[in-house]
């Protein structure tokens, strides 16, 4: 039986110290007193708390974001590339049932996803997050998806979060290329 816990201790230690060195993620991880003791819902928020003690925010956010799962991305990604084959606009992408479905939309330009609550297990037993320092793993995990979709490099940004006491978790997603300058060809 996997164990979830064990897995997110593995992930962040490996990309704190990636990030870092091996004395800052045994800090973070394990803190100074046996970490192993708390409940899943107190690592939680200890461990944000000793990683958000430790670096600044946009390193946080980096570290978050190398902690990305990748459970169940063939299947996202089978539907995603769906969506875009059959689109030649952003609005023809996300603006359909099957795009709502999953979460995304488009506003104004951009592309959003969004989901009504919290899909991270780890977080299953959490009520609240003290930061939204560990959401940023879902950032990542769409910015493996939407890079590998588009091709392109893509920044995603954290707006809300259920966890965090939002009634949405939402995420903004921007290629920075254009991917929706498809020309067509027509031979005579």
């Amino acid at each position: 039986m996997f164990d979830i816990r064990k897995i997110q201790e593995q992930v962040i230690f490996n990309a704190v110290k990636n990030s870092s060195n091996e004395e800052a993620a045994k800090a973070v991880v394990f803190g100074t007193k046996d970490a192993l003791s708390e409940d899943d819902a107190t690592w939680v928020n200890t461990c944000m708390r000793r990683m958000t003690d430790t670096f600044d925010e946009n390193d946080v956010k980096s570290i978050r974001m190398n902690c990305q799962c990748s459970y169940g991305m063939d299947d996202k990604y089978e539907l995603v590339k769906e969506l875009y084959d059959g689109a030649f606009s952003l609005e023809e992408f996300a603006n359909n049932d099957k795009a709502r479905a999953a979460g995304l939309f488009a506003k104004d330009g951009d592309l959003y996803l969004q989901f009504p609550f919290c899909p991270c297990p780890m977080l299953a037993k959490v009520e609240r997050l003290e930061s939204y320092a560990w959401c940023q793993c879902t950032t990542g995990y769409s910015k493996v998806l939407f890079e590998k979709l588009f091709g392109c490099e893509v920044d995603v940004k954290l707006l809300k979060s259920v966890k965090m006491g939002d009634d949405i978790c939402l995420m903004c997603i921007k290629p920075l290329a254009n991917v929706w300058n498809q020309a067509v060809f027509v031979s005579d």
